[in-house]
């Protein structure tokens, strides 16, 4: 049936534009406790935005209160993805750590109830203070950000996780809260940022408060309440059986990459709100002077009796029973055009959260499933489409389409049995123009502090929407409704059972490097295996290596040629390096293209991510040697040192908390432990002990950084050190030679100023700041303005060995191809002695 005809029919019709941007998540059927809350809901028209830097950074005890007590439309805009951090449970670092904590940032909103917003603001790492932030953030781009959000979203409040001051901790988190006030002013004036009027009106909130937090961040400690707004966050919800503080701390959980899995506290949990801008007098509630009814919208007090009297019938195990009075809470609501924009705002937005219980309450469920998980675009895909009816209602199914297909698609108009699914298989066509599958902020090159989005309305998403949606249309009762289903790949596990991921539009042929550095010390060339996969059967192709003037690969380019999608095949260069030092960016092109590399991320707690940068590794000729061969690499929570020690020659073996006493230490040259080993690793406890006796018998142990909580034993070197959290966050800073006869200085490499340029985001952190005097210091670093610290790396001789603690930030350099950082590590495995 043609689209015009099937309309004509329809008394009503909901158009999807009306949904929410749509991610790429299988529908999941709320349980009865959660129906009844969006009743509840369904009756709030009232928003409140939180505000901070970092994921981690806001307050999920009060959005779970916000979203589930007081039914408001919440929210938390982290103005970063924090690519900057450390990673507790893999080696991702940077975008991909980014990706990481933007998926377990989505994990907690859907336990909270909040939704999330980013600006395109890129964590850069620590920062002391706000001047050093927005010299590398672009602040007016941010602030534009912050300001469309704020426009885009409509908070009646806005509450902010940091005060404008020093207290705040972080360059970033002082940035966020000063970058907040203005974006409240800014938002309401219509003179800035004149271009997104064409999206979303100018929108000025009623006020900002600071969510104050107690003197040392003690629930117990005294608070002055003078000023401030008391909210008791503790409060336990019968309907769900738990409390505010239990969601916020499952909610929390999420984080895991950080390890801040969170135990629960019972009882009550004072919040406290400090009013900054707007109406500062302090209000008896939050909304005061604000009504977040339906009395909000002229003529909606019907509309509002109506849903009063449905969340009043509502029958837990007969929620079909409701959907006559939403039904005719939707035919009022559709008659409302709304008089001003607020109203317009409210009217959509109830009409997308009126839809969904519509079809909670009708039991509807539907499904899109690919029988693979990917395609190249311009490929067909077999399909599998499920519409099922599970209460006992009247429904036909009457619309089945999908934007992205590029065939002809049939008509239907199909009765809904009840508990029957409705089965439809088809092959899809993808369009030759559909993008590949990749997040949409990293689309374009990184630059420091900032990534680069060019479509406006994508700013603030917090993932891609789904370019593989199909439109499912049922109508009930005269009304057509229509929901946007995105395509996903399904399939059972034998342990975990039935598990989905997202469909992906992948590269004809991708292309990776093996390896993410490769070093050279002579000019003896290297093998560089490039690890092609296809997107699709039976492709061909050249591929070479892009390298700068200078390199040159034998042989220049190898043909390929697959048979069957998702083969691989490695294909071998010989890179051969320049005759003097050089570090260089090399690619890889395909026919005489850049190519596509592919990352992929795959942890239980979040949903496969796939990406596909263009593939790139860097490539360095250094003046370095090595003394000792043999090294053992104790697991910490993940980075690459091993796979960079390979680079320079070493013969490295993974120790564990499960092969570590089964290994004859002996062998080894030296025993480096990963950073956070301290933390992560409980069994180091004991291991630690015998890591000493090895010293003792003539080893040279390195323990790179762990952070000074959480640490399983503090006996980690043979005599006292305090492990703080001093750090030196500018890669830059100057580095001052203590001690320029100390054999970790000359033996087998002479470190001098040269070493220490070209770092990547940091020099170090966790420096130790207390030692016990038999520790010689060897370096010190400051960043500017500040005292410099000699704790990043200690030295000390016992019995016949030695013993390193390191803060300086390794795991982040040699990945990155810094030589100076190579040549000091090479002499840190020395251990300021003769080698055996």
């Amino acid at each position: 049936m043609h689209k015009k005809l099937l309309f004509g029919l329809i008394v009503m019709i909901l158009v999807a534009g009306l949904s929410p941007q749509l991610f790429a998540q299988a529908l999941k059927p709320m349980k009865a406790s959660d129906l009844q809350l969006a009743f509840k809901k369904l009756q709030t028209l009232g928003s409140v935005l939180y505000l901070a830097a970092h994921p981690d950074d806001e307050n999920t005890r009060l959005i779970a209160y916000l979203a589930k007590h007081e039914n408001y439309e919440t929210a938390y805009l982290s103005l970063t993805r924090g690519d900057g951090g450390q990673n507790l449970i893999g080696s991702e670092q940077g975008y991909l750590l980014g990706l990481i904590r933007t998926q377990e940032l989505l994990a907690a909103r859907r336990i909270d109830g909040g939704k999330q917003f980013f600006s395109t603001a890129n964590d850069f790492g620590f920062s002391r203070n706000p001047q050093e932030t927005l010299l590398l953030w672009d602040r007016d781009r941010v602030l534009a950000d912050m300001v469309w959000i704020i426009r885009k979203f409509r908070p009646d409040v806005i509450i902010t996780r940091f005060p404008p001051d020093s207290t705040a901790g972080h360059g970033h988190h002082t940035s966020s809260a000063l970058l907040a006030e203005e974006a409240f002013q800014a938002a309401g004036n219509p003179s800035r940022y004149p271009d997104q009027l064409a999206h979303y009106p100018a929108w000025q909130p009623k006020r900002l408060l600071w969510n104050k937090w107690r003197p040392g961040f003690s629930d117990t400690t005294k608070v002055d309440e003078t000023g401030l707004l008391k909210v008791d966050v503790g409060l336990y919800n019968p309907l769900l059986g738990e409390s505010y503080y239990d969601i916020a701390m499952d909610s929390r959980t999420q984080h895991k990459s950080q390890g801040f899995g969170s135990g629960k506290d019972r009882g009550a949990r004072i919040e406290y709100l400090q009013p900054k801008i707007g109406d500062k007098a302090v209000p008896k509630t939050l909304f005061e002077g604000i009504d977040p009814t339906w009395a909000r919208i002229k003529g909606g007090d019907k509309i509002g009796k109506i849903l009063k009297e449905a969340y009043d019938k509502f029958k837990p195990d007969q929620p079909q029973a409701s959907l006559p009075l939403l039904l005719q809470a939707y035919r009022e609501l559709d008659k409302m055009p709304g008089t001003d924009e607020t109203e317009k705002y409210w009217l959509k937005t109830k009409k997308r959260d009126l839809q969904e219980v519509i079809r909670e309450c009708a039991g509807l469920w539907f499904e899109v499933t690919a029988d693979e998980y990917s395609a190249v675009a311009g490929d067909s895909i077999n399909t599998t489409l499920i519409a099922l009816k599970r209460n006992e209602v009247k429904a036909t199914w009457k619309v089945c389409q999908a934007k992205f297909d590029q065939s002809a698609q049939p008509s239907l108009d199909k009765m809904l049995l009840t508990n029957v699914p409705v089965v439809q298989k088809r092959k899809y066509k993808l369009s030759d123009k559909t993008q590949i599958t990749q997040p949409y902020w990293l689309r374009q090159p990184l630059q420091k502090g900032m990534y680069q989005v060019d479509d406006q309305l994508l700013v603030g998403l917090p993932e891609s929407p789904s370019e593989t949606v199909v439109t499912f249309g049922v109508e009930l009762e005269g009304i057509l409704f229509t929901y946007d289903v995105p395509m996903l790949h399904k399939w059972t596990h034998r342990v975990d059972g039935e598990l989905y991921r997202p469909f992906e539009v992948v590269p004809e042929m991708t292309a990776n490097p093996k390896e993410q550095v490769y070093v050279f010390s002579g000019e003896e060339p290297k093998d560089v295996h490039i690890v092609l996969k296809a997107g699709r059967s039976k492709t061909q192709g050249v591929v070479e290596l892009d390298l700068p003037a200078g390199w040159r690969s034998e042989p220049a380019e190898i043909s390929y040629q697959m048979t069957f999608k998702e083969e691989e095949k490695s294909v071998v260069f010989k890179l051969f390096p320049p005759r003097d030092k050089s570090v260089v960016t090399i690619g890889v092109k395909i026919n005489g293209q850049p190519a596509f590399g592919m990352e992929q991320i795959s942890y239980p707690h979040i949903p496969i991510q796939t990406l596909f940068p263009r593939p790139q590794a860097r490539a360095v000729k250094l003046d370095i040697q090595v003394r000792g061969t043999n090294i053992g690499y104790y697991e910490g929570a993940g980075d690459e040192i091993s796979a960079s020690l390979r680079q320079i020659g070493y013969t490295v073996t993974e120790l564990n908390e499960q092969n570590f006493e089964n290994t004859d230490l002996s062998r080894f040259d030296a025993i480096i432990t990963g950073i956070r080993a301290y933390n992560a690793k409980g069994r180091l406890k004991f291991h630690g002990s015998q890591l000493l006796d090895y010293v003792k018998k003539g080893g040279t142990v390195i323990v790179q950084y762990n952070v000074n909580f959480g640490l399983v034993t503090k006996d980690i070197g043979p005599m006292p050190f305090r492990i703080s959290r001093d750090r030196v966050t500018l890669e830059e800073a100057p580095v001052s030679i203590l001690a320029p006869g100390h054999a970790l200085l000359n033996v087998p490499n002479k470190i001098t100023d040269e070493d220490f340029k070209d770092w990547v985001q940091e020099r170090g952190l966790y420096f130790a700041d207390q030692w016990d005097k038999s520790y010689e210091t060897i370096l010190a670093c400051a960043d500017p303005g500040r005292t410099p610290l000699p704790g990043g790396l200690l030295y000390a001789k016992h019995g016949k060995g030695a013993f390193i603690y390191t803060g300086y930030a390794f795991f982040r350099q040699l990945p990155a191809g810094v030589p100076g950082a190579y040549r000091l590590f090479s002499n840190l495995i020395a251990g300021g002695k003769e080698i055996k």
